[in-house]
């Protein structure tokens, strides 16, 4: 019963967390696999624990647990895995849900007289504010490799946003200290960190609709704008005909060719890529026949051979009409995986 008591609250927790995401943007077997590599980093952290038993200062275990639980989740979003506000809490809570659900059963293991009201307090309250902080880190990592990629980019960077990714990792590690060394009254303890991550989760839901739908509006109109031009011949009367045009005498008339094709290809499986996107949002999704499927990896193929034949210097030339967001290569990927 006590295992219950101390596990069933967090699976409860990151069914709420999952069930929040309209888009499908995490899948199970991702979130089971994150909240597995927080498990790891329990039991990490329980072995550096152990090994350095008096040597370190109680007060830097929870910077040494977000460090090590921070590994997966600055993977996932440096490889563009976590491109919005949604899709990281989801993974961050994930990975703050594995490590509390080892952490209990060591409790439960090592103390065999801890009491229910103990139990349930790990399970209802202490598991909140590791799956809290984990959420916090991850948006704060999510953020920093944006402003990294904009910087590399050599575009505008927000100061704002630097201020808030170092300032959410300040709040993941200060927050996580003090629920670590202030103890009061349980029940207001809980009520307090329940009325806290619950405001977060409801802004973070809030303010990532707002975003997806510009995202979503914003680029579609552009790719539809594009792709429309080109399979009508008006390719020239747009923007982005007029920098291919004057760029031609560039390259030679095959590898020209070669990028008009290119650029058509992008532009087509880019749109295609939103539309699924919108389309999970709505519950319109169907899965995909072998025709279809088949189809789409054909044009993909088509797209990394003229990437290859194409070369280097007549990527570089065409990048700023074919670069796409850590979202749209996201909403890429999902696609191509999804056809393969």
């Amino acid at each position: 019963m006590q295992y219950v008591a101390s596990l069933l609250p967090i699976a409860i927790y990151l069914l709420a967390v999952y069930k929040i995401d309209n888009y499908a943007l995490v899948s199970l077997r991702r979130m089971a696999i994150l909240v597995v590599c927080g498990m790891l980093a329990a039991l990490a952290c329980f072995g550096l624990f152990r090994l350095t038993d008096g040597l370190l200062p109680d007060a830097s275990h929870p910077v040494l647990e977000e460090l090590l639980g921070a590994v997966p989740l600055f993977v996932l979003a440096w490889r563009k895995r976590m491109v919005f506000f949604i899709d990281s809490v989801i993974c961050g809570a994930a990975v703050g849900g594995g490590f509390s659900i080892l952490e209990n059963i060591f409790y439960l293991v090592l103390d065999n007289e801890m009491g229910m009201g103990t139990v349930l307090f790990r399970g209802l309250e202490v598991a909140l504010i590791h799956i809290g902080c984990s959420a916090v880190v991850a948006v704060a990592l999510m953020l920093g490799v944006r402003v990294v990629e904009r910087r590399r980019s050599q575009l505008e960077v927000k100061p704002a946003n630097v201020v808030v990714t170092i300032a959410l990792l300040l709040v993941a590690v200060v927050v996580h200290m003090g629920h670590n060394l202030l103890h009061f009254n349980p029940v207001m303890q809980f009520t307090v960190v329940f009325a806290v991550m619950g405001g977060l989760l409801a802004w973070t839901y809030l303010y990532d609709v707002d975003m997806i739908r510009s995202w979503l509006d914003n680029g579609l109109n552009q790719k539809m704008e594009l792709y429309v031009s080109i399979r009508n011949g008006r390719l020239l009367n747009t923007p982005t005909g007029a920098f291919l045009e004057s760029v031609k005498a560039s390259f030679p008339p095959l590898v020209y060719f070669d990028i008009i094709c290119y650029v058509s290809l992008h532009a087509e499986l880019s749109v295609a890529a939103k539309v699924r996107f919108l389309m999970r949002e709505y519950g319109l999704l169907t899965p995909l026949d072998d025709k279809a499927r088949s189809k789409v990896m054909a044009k993909y193929k088509e797209l990394r051979l003229l990437e290859k034949n194409m070369g280097s210097s007549a990527m570089m030339t065409i990048a700023p009409i074919v670069k796409m967001t850590p979202a749209d290569e996201n909403a890429f990927n999902h696609f191509i995986n999804e056809c393969k």
